[in-house]
């Protein structure tokens, strides 16, 4: 009797404590915790200039500073786009490959890496100029249309990059489509 009494006793305990460690990780999934993680960085919180890194962008830290919290977001994911798209690049060129260089490809890359910094010390510029009283309304009317074009141009260099990974998806859908017909073939 008292072995099946040990027996319960045990299996009861285990039964808690695995039931009591899967309710805490469930907890925390709702609640948009990581277990573990000791610093909790909530997503829609206004980006801070000191923590921003760039893969491949170079911008000045004082252009970025006019900013505001969307434009840094869009800057960020412009970057990580077109990391995505320099490491397949650096990819072809390690397979012996020659990467597609169009007059897409250039204009992009101009964009990106000459308009882009250009664009944003322009608006750097627009913002950050003071003028008299007298000309405030026609300020703010500038400063209304900079920001509006800003983002034009920061639309128009993402939508061009989605189409670029667009691209290459398709075309590594592509290629595995190719190997499982040559599979396919062979057997």
């Amino acid at each position: 009797m008292s072995i099946i009494l040990g027996v319960g006793v045990a299996a009861t305990t285990i039964t808690a404590i695995y039931l009591g460690r899967k309710g805490w990780h469930a907890f925390h999934k709702a609640v948009g915790i990581t277990p573990g993680v000791l610093i909790y960085q909530d997503s829609s919180a206004p980006l801070a200039l000191s923590k921003l890194s760039w893969q491949q962008l170079s911008l000045h830290k004082s252009y970025l500073k006019v900013l505001t919290d969307r434009q840094l977001r869009q800057l960020q994911s412009i970057d990580e786009k077109v990391a995505i798209y320099q490491n397949y690049q650096q990819n072809l060129k390690q397979q012996n490959k020659t990467p597609i260089i169009s007059e897409e490809h250039f204009i992009l890359h101009k964009l990106i890496y000459t308009r882009l910094p250009e664009i944003l010390d322009s608006h750097y510029r627009l913002m950050s100029t003071g003028t008299g009283t007298n000309q405030q309304t026609t300020y703010n009317d500038n400063q209304i249309e900079a920001a509006e074009v800003l983002q034009q141009a920061l639309d128009s260099i993402e939508g061009r990059l989605d189409g670029f990974i667009r691209q290459i998806d398709t075309q590594n859908l592509q290629d595995l489509r190719v190997m499982k017909r040559y599979i396919d073939s062979q057997s």
